[in-house]
């Protein structure tokens, strides 16, 4: 884990010396302070090259109250406060993704972290902008495709390179911006990323599951099984590396914009093309091993408009629209197994308002249509169609050291099962209030809030074998709204050579949509159904900076981060892959030129875990870093050198699916060269 500084609040200036916009906090492009009280953590420039990964939830874990499911090296989306899937929108410049990320743990997230220009992790009332159903937050990624400024230069290039040895990896992405006029602007990109199988720090199997391999071993030698038993005790003894566990990925992109002082409209379109393997489900009798793969495509059209509408009440108004054909086949060898399809399209419109007396705010609608189908033997899922449709509100008041907010979101929602004739309607209403008071540099608040969701049409029509989750899975087309109450109080104090945010939070669930197994076998797996019932969940997290004063030349600034997340089910107990206690503090000395930095992180273990689960070891991980500038600060050069796990540590995470049988990268020299010029 290389090293990553959260910022809290408005956006700071970006240190790519073209793609810079003072509104490029998402929280939002909507409204100039529209994070007044929601906090908002982001990763740009350094930090953002320094933890650039294959899939967008790896990289964020140095976020407090950020985790990530980890299924394996080519899949992998972020947990936020302890919630995965649904419950957390992943946004590409402020409207969906437009894949099949949500509908399984085993598919990959379509962003390419090579081209990203910022991420941002959004909490607070504010995320009723995407979405009544993100209980957890949103994390917005914005990409470069669709050029925000002319630059002032003949042509304008951003690169990134890197090369890590726990996996062999290469990677290089570049973008070129080039003005064609003083109004308009044409932007290409493209990124490559190749690894192979992730070296590991210990053994492939949890201490569980090696007891399993060992128990089977000792009854298939009773039994006179010689070939059997001696896979049984391969699994056990296996270390050192994931099987099946290597990627390859491409992406292109290309866009332009015109942009004059009246508004702008740009489009874009890219590809992302990765294949990657699926690590195996250990079947103890059977080789260690494995051809289980995903070969996946996107293609994906994009639109952003803006029009300035003067100094009246209204501001500005905006269109932002994708569609996307997203295409995966499950291989086994190379035998299709299963292949999934989805078209789907989503638009956004907003207008904004002028701030007249410390009010403003931002109203729209969003509209989503998606056609999903799985046709193959593991096709747990019928072919369906999804519609969506919210209306949105958020209005901002500041007065003398007192923030307020207030948001307001219907969702109507449309779901079919087109060969099961059944189609389910529903509408939520979604409220939130914020209030912030100011005292000095510390500012101290709560937000509240009412959410409503919509089930996923794989928790009311699921019916079928899902080998990635090992299960067979039955959805149950009966289920209501998911409502919850949600509340979180913060204090951020920030300050020229101190700052620290502290949040306590809860969400009160009425109806909380979980699987359970039911301890029956079908199809050779275990049957896990969708039921809904109360549930509580709370939490904390903090981080904290200090600069403790200046010495041969550095500054000295020390820093932590701190999370903890608690989920229960009335009447089951823990909720399942809830991410432990942890704690994580770094020492780093900055200048100009040069920053050396050293960190370790505490990760305690979960025994608090769901019945069919495992406990997950904790584990305490060392890293370091060099980040070298060798023309400056101001020339947006720099070279990155990180020891990440330097002590080969073994290491899971509780929120996975695979943590049993997919550990995190053992000892890992990453080297990454950053170019903007």
């Amino acid at each position: 884990m290389a090293p990553a500084h959260a910022q809290q609040g408005s956006a700071t200036t970006s240190d790519d010396d073209f793609h810079t916009e003072k509104e490029i906090v998402v929280t939002a492009p909507y409204v100039e302070r529209l994070d007044i009280l929601s906090g908002t953590s982001a990763l740009s420039g350094e930090d953002l090259a320094a933890e650039t990964q294959g899939q967008i939830g790896d990289m964020l874990t140095n976020i407090p109250g950020v985790s990530a499911t980890s299924f394996s090296p080519g899949a992998s989306r972020p947990v936020l406060r302890g919630f995965q899937g649904n419950r957390v929108a992943v946004l590409t410049d402020g409207i969906g993704n437009i894949d099949a990320s949500n509908t399984s743990a085993d598919h990959a997230v379509t962003i390419d972290a090579l081209t990203t220009e910022r991420i941002e992790v959004l909490r607070g009332p504010a995320v009723l902008l995407f979405g009544g159903q993100a209980v957890g937050g949103a994390v917005n990624v914005i990409d470069k495709r669709i050029p925000r400024a002319v630059p002032s230069e003949p042509i304008h290039i951003d690169a990134l390179l890197g090369y890590s040895t726990v996996s062999k990896e290469y990677s290089g992405g570049a973008s070129v911006d080039v003005p064609l006029s003083d109004r308009f602007v044409a932007h290409v990109d493209g990124s490559y990323r190749k690894s192979k199988d992730l070296r590991i720090g210990g053994f492939l199997l949890s201490p569980e599951l090696r007891a399993e391999a060992l128990d089977v071993a000792a009854d298939e030698t009773a039994l006179g099984n010689v070939a059997e038993a001696a896979n049984a005790r391969d699994w056990a003894e296996f270390r050192g590396r994931l099987p099946n566990s290597g990627v390859e990925t491409w992406t292109f992109g290309a866009g332009g914009a015109f942009i004059d002082d009246g508004g702008s409209l740009g489009v874009s379109f890219n590809i992302y093309d990765t294949v990657y393997g699926i690590p195996e489900r250990p079947e103890f009798t059977e080789p260690v091993g494995g051809e289980v793969s995903i070969d996946l495509r996107q293609y994906r059209f994009d639109l952003r408009g803006e029009v300035e509408l003067g100094e009246g009440f209204l501001d500005k108004a905006r269109i932002r629209a994708g569609y996307a054909d997203y295409t995966h086949k499950e291989l086994e060898g190379p035998d299709v197994g299963t292949t999934f399809f989805s078209k789907a399209i989503e638009a956004r419109f907003e207008l904004t308002q002028n701030e007249q007396g410390g009010w403003r705010g931002a109203s729209g609608l969003q509209f989503q249509t998606r056609d999903f189908e799985a046709i193959g033997d593991e096709a747990f899922l019928p072919p369906t169609r999804t519609n969506q449709l919210g209306l949105f509100t958020l209005q901002e008041f500041s007065i003398g050291n007192l923030d307020t907010e207030v948001a307001l979101r219907f969702d109507h929602a449309n779901l079919e099962a087109q060969p099961l004739g059944i189609t389910r309607k529903f509408n939520n209403l979604s409220a939130a209030f914020g209030i912030g008071y100011n005292i000095g540099d510390l500012k101290i608040g709560a937000n509240i809030s009412r959410t409503g969701r919509a089930p996923s049409v794989e928790e009311l029509f699921s019916d079928g074998p899902h080998v990635a989750t090992q299960s067979f899975e039955v959805g149950d087309p009966t289920l209501r709204s998911e409502r919850s109450w949600n509340g979180e109080l913060y204090a951020r104090y920030d300050s020229t050579r101190f700052d620290f945010t502290t949040t306590v939070y809860t969400n009160r669930f009425s109806n909380f949509i979980y699987e359970n197994d039911t301890g029956n076998i079908v199809d050779d797996l275990p049957e896990f159904v969708y039921l809904q019932r109360k549930a509580n969940v709370w939490g904390v997290e903090a981080e904290a900076s200090a600069q403790l004063g200046h010495a041969a030349g550095f500054d000295v600034v020390v820093d932590g981060v701190a999370d903890y997340t608690r989920a229960t089910i009335k009447g089951d107990g823990p909720a399942p892959r809830i991410p432990p206690l942890r704690l994580q503090g770094g020492l780093e000395l900055q200048s100009g030129a040069l920053d050396l930095r050293g960190e370790v992180e505490w990760t305690d273990s979960q025994t608090r875990t769901a019945s069919f689960e495992n406990p997950t070891d904790g584990f305490m991980m060392v890293n370091a870093s060099v980040t070298w500038r060798p023309f400056g600060r101001d020339k947006n050069i720099s070279l990155i050198a990180a020891a990440n796990n330097i002590f080969d540590v073994e290491a899971r995470r509780a929120a996975s699916f695979t943590k049993d049988f997919v550990a995190l990268a053992g000892r890992d020299f990453k080297l990454t060269a950053r170019f903007s010029f």
